[in-house]
């Protein structure tokens, strides 16, 4: 009986999201659907109430109506890097994961390093620091780089093909066999398939590199 609730209750979840998808969106919701990118600039993009390289997170925890949780990795090779994570975040109706990467000058990632409370090891190899109340009030003030949306649902292909339309590039890791769909002019990459939930990753078009350089090196490109 509970096995039956709970594949009712993901049914009607990728139902009520794939409507969102197909449906026109009501002008108070637009701003709050992941299809909604504007570019205030050439070299900007706004998504979610967020402009990319100019609001920070403060101002992303007044939008998601949602506590924002930084933490600073250490990956094996010694690259420093700042997140903020929204757990759950409910935007138009769409249950979500939102992740900022956070534009923390290279001169500020050591000392916030050093001055970290907690350290604790990450099953990928990484290192998780905890930091101090000063530096997260700090980080709160700094730009937000780049953004991740992973909805709580999986979703079709065709979905994503009704409202991004057909990608320019797509790309296959060579490990995982997840596929990328790459939207350059959006500074968007759609990671499908690899049996995980869709991840929708935001950059400035100026930063498509960014995406890319991973993918040309552990990846194929698609026809």
């Amino acid at each position: 009986m509970e096995r039956k609730i709970y594949w009712g209750t993901a049914l009607i979840a990728v139902l009520i999201l794939g409507v969102a998808f197909f449906k026109g969106d009501k002008p108070a919701e637009k701003s709050d659907l992941p299809w909604h990118i504007e570019h205030p600039t050439a070299d900007t993009s706004r998504i979610f109430g967020i402009t990319l390289g100019l609001s920070n997170t403060s101002e992303a925890e007044q939008h998601f109506k949602e506590a924002a949780k930084p933490i600073l990795f250490k990956s094996p090779s010694g690259q420093l890097v700042v997140e903020v994570f929204f757990e759950e975040v409910n935007l138009a109706g769409l249950k979500a994961r939102v992740v900022l990467n956070i534009a923390v000058p290279d001169s500020e990632l050591q000392g916030m390093f050093e001055r970290g409370l907690r350290m604790n090891a990450t099953g990928s190899g990484k290192k998780e620091i905890t930091l101090t109340p000063d530096d997260t009030a700090r980080v709160f003030t700094m730009p937000v780089s780049s953004l991740t949306y992973m909805p709580s649902v999986r979703l079709e292909d065709a979905i994503f093909a009704k409202r991004f339309g057909q990608p320019e590039l797509r790309f296959k890791e060579k490990k995982s066999g997840a596929v990328h769909w790459l939207y350059p002019q959006h500074g968007l990459d759609i990671t499908l398939g690899g049996g995980e939930k869709p991840l929708l990753q935001y950059v400035a078009p100026k930063d498509f590199d960014k995406l890319t350089r991973p993918l040309l090196a552990n990846g194929e490109i698609l026809k």
